[in-house]
């Protein structure tokens, strides 16, 4: 099986087809004006272009329409000499996107962007884990993550880029550490149409380079209201079946609340920074702190907490039982380890 998330897409360069579906007669009518040669078939129609700015000029042209002829439209932009597929349609809005924000289409399809580590460290301040991040490549172009992902979301590439950077990150820890140290790689469970088919590229890259599972924790980071919880716990199940561990992001903010945490019952539940914040001076930060950790223990999950910035803050949440911590404090995210392709020392500012 296949599906949009999943299917190839091709960047625009020179020469192409625009696809169109459905087939109108009354937008097949409209287009048609001298010397433009539309095909057609049962169920969708097509123009050639020579050039970039023939299809960004045909797209604007079908959206300055009547909505009554484009509402229902939607478009795909193939290399010349090939077919339409059955996967990769997408809205006209969506098109439009793409050629507005051109500059992060390019670095979401050519790959450029790299993984970066930020340490997980235990009670003990020994490092046992790492989050990957998605930042610029070595030289490339800068944006900001939450830009890029918003732009992935309006241009329909978000599956994507969703899936091309776990791949990153999975061949990053490859690189550079070795078995039995834990690697958090973020996830979207809104790109996951199909657990079983969509998550096969994250699988076969953990088995191509011959990498342990159980090194593994997939995490879910959603700013969105998550719709469909049997979903989420479906993709959940699927990564705890090839060995893997889940997490839960932002406990305590937004939409990661504490029901959703007992609904989930993830292996690791990650407090959000805005309660970690200066929590050893705020006594209702303290209280609902302490909720996580005791509502977390019911269920058996090891509790994380992030943004430390401040030792007191680190202290705080040790003395209550939390095993885990991330932040600032024991190091920024950065492109290797801190001395070297593995350490599992702190830098030394903070030895």
């Amino acid at each position: 099986m296949n599906c949009s998330g999943c299917s190839p897409i091709y960047p625009i360069e020179g020469q192409g087809t625009l696809y169109l579906r459905p087939n109108s007669p009354a937008l097949l009518e409209a287009l048609q004006t001298p010397g433009r040669h539309i095909e057609t078939s049962d169920d969708m129609m097509w123009m050639h272009f020579s050039n970039l700015e023939a299809v960004q000029s045909l797209i604007e042209e079908i959206v300055q329409m009547e909505p009554t002829l484009t509402h229902s439209l939607t478009v795909q932009i193939m290399p010349l000499y090939e077919k339409a597929s059955n996967e990769s349609w997408i809205s006209l809005s969506m098109q439009q996107s793409r050629f507005k924000h051109a500059d992060l289409v390019t670095i979401i399809l050519e790959h450029q962007f790299s993984s970066h580590m930020q340490p997980i460290v235990d009670a003990s301040e020994q490092i046992i884990g790492y989050e990957f991040l998605l930042r610029p490549s070595d030289h490339g172009k800068s944006f900001s993550s939450y830009e890029l992902f918003e732009v992935a979301r309006a241009t329909g590439l978000h599956s994507f880029l969703d899936r091309t950077a776990r791949i990153t990150a999975i061949e990053t820890s490859a690189h550079f550490l070795p078995q039995g140290v834990k690697r958090f790689v973020n996830f979207l469970p809104s790109s996951i149409y199909n657990p079983e088919y969509c998550l096969t590229h994250t699988f076969e890259a953990i088995e191509r380079l011959s990498l342990d599972p159980k090194d593994f924790v997939f995490e879910v980071v959603e700013t969105e209201q998550i719709q469909h919880m049997s979903i989420l716990q479906h993709i959940f199940e699927v990564y705890r079946s090839r060995g893997m561990s889940v997490a839960l992001d932002d406990v305590g903010a937004g939409y990661s609340t504490i029901e959703l945490m007992n609904r989930l019952e993830p292996d690791f539940v990650k407090i959000d920074r805005s309660l970690i914040d200066r929590c050893d001076q705020d006594s209702t930060k303290q209280q609902k702190i302490l909720r996580i950790v005791e509502m977390s223990s019911r269920f058996g999950g090891q509790v994380l907490a992030e943004g430390i910035e401040r030792m007191e803050e680190f202290e705080f949440c040790r003395s209550i039982g939390i095993e885990l911590a991330q932040g600032y404090y024991f190091g920024k995210p950065s492109a290797q380890p801190p001395d070297g392709p593995y350490s599992n020392t702190l830098p030394s500012f903070i030895e």
